[in-house]
C-alpha cells in the first residue's frame, strides 16, 4: 500500500541520513588509522592479534606477541585500527538495513531500490579491501582504493538520503540545463582524480616530502621520478608501512598532487561562478566555501608539518568536496 511504501521510504531516509554520518565518522578513523601508522596495528582480521577487541591483560599481551612474533604489540596502534574496523562494521549493518527495505518493499521507486542494493554490493567490497589491506601489508593500490572505496559508499548514502526525500516531498529538483551538467560532470572527474593523488601521496608516505611552500625544497620543479613515483605495478610482498619509494619518487608523486590542486581550484572556481550567473548563488556559495576549507586545509598540512587533526580533516574535506558535487549532479529524478 502507498502508506506502507511511504513509512519504508521513511525509514530509509532515516537510515541513510545516519549512515551518511556515521559515513565521515568512519573516513575521519580510517585517515587517522593511516597518518598514526597503525594501518598493521592488527596484523590479523577480523580480529586483532586473535582477540575480538584487543589484547588488555599482562597474560593476553604474552599470548598475542607468542602468536605474531614479527609484529610486536602496540595498544596505541591497536585502539585505532580495532576502533575504525567497528565503525565500518555499524556502518555495514546500517548500509545492510537499507538493502533489505528496499528488497521487502517492491513498489519504491526504482532508483531508490538500484542504489540500495548496489551499496550493500559495494559495502562487501568495501570489507574485502579491508582485509587486503592488512594481508598485503599496506600495498598501496590496495589501501588507496579502499580509502577512495569509503568516499564513494559515504558519497552514495547522501546521494540516496536526498533522492528519497525528494521523492516524499514531490521535489523537482534545480533542472540543470546540459552545459552546466557537462561542467559538473568534468568537475566530479577532476576532484576525484585529485583524491587519488592526495591517496596515492599519504599510502606511499610522500606528504613529508616537500616541508616548504609554494615551492618544493626551494625550487619549482624538483629533481623527481614520476616514472616510479606512479608506478602501479609495484610488487606485493614487503611491508609498506613507512613507503618503500625514493626521495625522488616521493616528491614527483607530492608536486603532482600540489599541480593538481592548483588545477581543480580554478575549475571549481569557473564552476561556482557558472552555477553563480545562472542563479543559484547558494549552491556557487556552498562550493567557494568548502573548496576554501579544502585549499587551506592542504596547505596547513606543509606549513605545519602534516599536524593529525588538520590532516584528517584535509581527508574530510575532499570527501565533502566530492559528496557535494555528486549530489549536485545525481540528485535530479
Amino acid at each position: 500500500s502507498k502508506l506502507k511504501n511511504r513509512i519504508s521510504m521513511e525509514r530509509i531516509k532515516t537510515l541513510s541520513l545516519w549512515s551518511g554520518l556515521l559515513g565521515f565518522v568512519v573516513v575521519a578513523l580510517g585517515a587517522w588509522t593511516r597518518l598514526a601508522d597503525a594501518g598493521l596495528g592488527c596484523p590479523d582480521w577480523p580480529g586483532c592479534y586473535g582477540f575480538v577487541t584487543i589484547p588488555v591483560s599482562p597474560e593476553e599481551i604474552d599470548l598475542a606477541n607468542s602468536k605474531f612474533p614479527d609484529t610486536p604489540y602496540e595498544v596505541a596502534k591497536a585502539i585505532p585500527e580495532v576502533v575504525h574496523r567497528y565503525f565500518a562494521a555499524a556502518l555495514g549493518f546500517m548500509i545492510l538495513c537499507i538493502a533489505f527495505l528496499a528488497f521487502r518493499y517492491k513498489d519504491l521507486p526504482s532508483d531508490v531500490r538500484r542504489l540500495s542494493f548496489f551499496l550493500i554490493a559495494w559495502v562487501i567490497m568495501q570489507g574485502t579491501f579491508g582485509y587486503w589491506t592488512v594481508s598485503l601489508k599496506l600495498w598501496p593500490q590496495v589501501v588507496t582504493t579502499h580509502l577512495m572505496s569509503g568516499f564513494l559508499t559515504t558519497g552514495l548514502l547522501w546521494l540516496l538520503y536526498f533522492k528519497t526525500k525528494d521523492h516524499l516531498e514531490d521535489r523537482t529538483s534545480w533542472n540543470f540545463e546540459k552545459t552546466t551538467k557537462k561542467f559538473l560532470n568534468v568537475s566530479i572527474v577532476l576532484v576525484a582524480i585529485q583524491i587519488f593523488l592526495g591517496a596515492w601521496t599519504s599510502t606511499n608516505y610522500a606528504s613529508y616530502s616537500c616541508t616548504d611552500f609554494p615551492l618544493c625544497q626551494g625550487q619549482i620543479l624538483p629533481e623527481a621520478n614520476f616514472k616510479k613515483g606512479f608506478d602501479f605495478f609495484q610488487s606485493i610482498g614487503p611491508n609498506y608501512l613507512g613507503g618503500q619509494l625514493d626521495h625522488e619518487s616521493r616528491v614527483a608523486i607530492h608536486i603532482t598532487h600540489r599541480f593538481g590542486a592548483v588545477i581543480v581550484t580554478a575549475f571549481l572556481l569557473f564552476m561556482s561562478y557558472h552555477l553563480y550567473i545562472r542563479n543559484f548563488a547558494l549552491l556557487a556559495g556552498g562550493l567557494v566555501a568548502f573548496l576554501t576549507i579544502q585549499v587551506l586545509l592542504g596547505i596547513s598540512n606543509v606549513i605545519f608539518a602534516l599536524p593529525l587533526l588538520i590532516a584528517v580533516g584535509h581527508n574530510l574535506g575532499g570527501l565533502l568536496l566530492i559528496t557535494y558535487l555528486g549530489v549536485l549532479r545525481l540528485r535530479e529524478k
